[in-house]
């Protein structure tokens, strides 16, 4: 893909977890020009990130919104497991994921769409999360644009960053310091926000990217791309 007028980025789930550090991540990066948030209400992104502003994602290739102009889609959009029954989760996981990335690839059909899902995703799975992942990836695979799915396993909150999840609030509290001894005993299991955003945009400028990039392949993108523009190349 031919970047050297920097990256147009459309960002979903800007606000959470993961997007938090997708964001910083493209407000560092020198490859990338500008970012769009596609967001529910208005004023709920960072400052410096542009907005779309529409309530149902699922309608919005009926929505009359301008998508076009990207050269990639980051989707970090998702609903938690936890408190959220299958029906919900499956609304959101799958029905609205892939009703952006149609109307992203009619209007973008040069662009690519990044989808973080999870280590473990399968649709064959017993576990209902990683099953409807696994679901999402096996439709988002037949898109008519390049996609890289992503799986990270679990996802380190940068300084200045965090869950907004009243439920995972505690979670990520007390488990914080499991998080970083799971990362230096088994780093192709962990990854912080930041280095997904990184790595996405890395993934972004590859001219071949892989369909899928496990924990291990990120923080190994990641790594590499920053070696790259430490050399300045």
């Amino acid at each position: 893909m031919n970047s050297s007028a920097g990256l147009r980025i459309l960002l979903t789930g800007a606000t959470g977890l993961v997007g938090q550090g997708v964001v910083l991540a493209c407000q560092s990066s020198a490859h990338v020009a500008a970012t769009t948030g596609l967001v529910r209400r208005p004023g709920d992104v960072a400052a410096g990130v542009g907005e779309i502003v529409l309530s149902d994602f699922r309608r919005l290739a009926e929505s009359g919104v301008a998508l076009g102009g990207f050269d990639a889609c980051f989707y970090c959009a998702g609903a938690t497991p936890l408190g959220t029954n299958e029906a919900r989760y499956r609304q959101v996981t799958l029905d609205t994921t892939v009703a952006v990335a149609h109307a992203f690839a009619a209007a973008n059909p040069q662009g690519r769409f990044l989808y973080v899902s999870g280590a473990g995703a399968d649709p064959a799975s017993r576990f209902m999360p990683l099953r409807v992942k696994g679901e999402t990836e096996r439709v988002l695979s037949t898109l008519p644009i390049r996609v890289v799915l992503l799986r990270p396993g679990a996802v380190r909150p940068v300084a200045g960053t965090g869950t907004r999840h009243a439920l995972l609030k505690p979670l990520y509290w007390a488990g914080s310091p499991l998080i970083r001894l799971a990362g230096a005993a088994a780093p192709s299991r962990v990854t912080s926000n930041l280095t997904l955003g990184e790595a996405m945009i890395a993934l972004t400028r590859m001219d071949e990217p892989p369909l899928i990039a496990e924990c291990g392949d990120i923080n190994r993108i990641a790594a590499d791309a920053a070696a790259s523009t430490a050399q300045g190349c």
